[in-house]
């Protein structure tokens, strides 16, 4: 009987673990599969508004007929939502600060619905000359931080977001994959890190909300795991 009592607590104490251990990598999954298909929806439905005003060009042949976007425009933008998504909490989590600023899916599509109209701006409204639309989106896109996020991390990568994809579009137009009308800023347009910064901080609103779930169960492994000293 005291070898019975002393060999039961162990698979107890391994149980809670290893299904935490699963059901982390299981909604690992999930949340990627979810934000890459936003990721894709928001990339046709805004760079269809870019192809629309002329704001990008693609060559013909490689124009794909579902929203006249070009075939690899879609993936792409969807690898980079989860990623996004998933890298926000994620780091969130190393650095001990968890995100509590408007933590509820009504913020959430506030969010996108102020990031497609920052989008819808760049192509739509005219102004003098391009600084002008910069310094606006740029006031727009740090608006959306202050009013969706303000944390230092969120801040943080959003810049390091704006600066990689900036990078990467010059990339692909210097070697003609597409290009911008009326470049002023290094083959594309000045804009542009304003529009990936405020997208990174969309993405990154959805994969936090998406990981509240993942939270709240770690954050109860914890205090059962605090609580189980007191129990023996």
């Amino acid at each position: 009987m005291a070898e019975g009592e002393t060999e039961s607590p162990e698979p107890k104490k391994c149980g809670p673990y290893i299904s935490s251990v699963t059901s982390r990598s299981v909604n690992l999954m999930i949340r990627g599969v979810v934000l890459f298909f936003i990721g894709v929806f928001l990339a046709l439905v805004l760079n269809l508004l870019q192809i629309q005003r002329n704001v990008t060009l693609f060559p013909p042949d490689v124009i794909a007929s579902i929203f006249s976007s070009a075939w690899w425009v879609p993936p792409c933008c969807g690898t980079a939502s989860a990623v996004i998504g998933l890298l926000y909490p994620c780091i969130d989590r190393h650095l001990g600060e968890p995100h509590k600023f408007k933590r509820e899916w009504s913020s959430v599509m506030r969010c996108v619905a102020v990031f497609v109209g920052i989008n819808h701006a760049s192509a739509k409204v005219d102004f003098d000359n391009n600084i002008q639309l910069s310094l606006t989106l740029a006031a727009l896109s740090i608006g959306l931080w202050w009013t969706f996020d303000r944390s230092r991390s969120g801040f943080g990568l959003g810049v390091g977001i704006a600066f990689l994809a900036t990078l990467v579009t010059q990339l692909l137009v210097y070697n003609g994959v597409y290009q911008y009308t009326s470049p002023d800023f290094l083959y594309v347009r000045s804009w542009l890190p304003c529009i990936f910064f405020a997208g990174g901080i969309t993405m990154g609103n959805i994969g936090r909300q998406l990981a509240m779930k993942e939270e709240l169960s770690l954050l109860h492994l914890d205090h059962r795991v605090e609580a189980s000293p007191g129990l023996t």
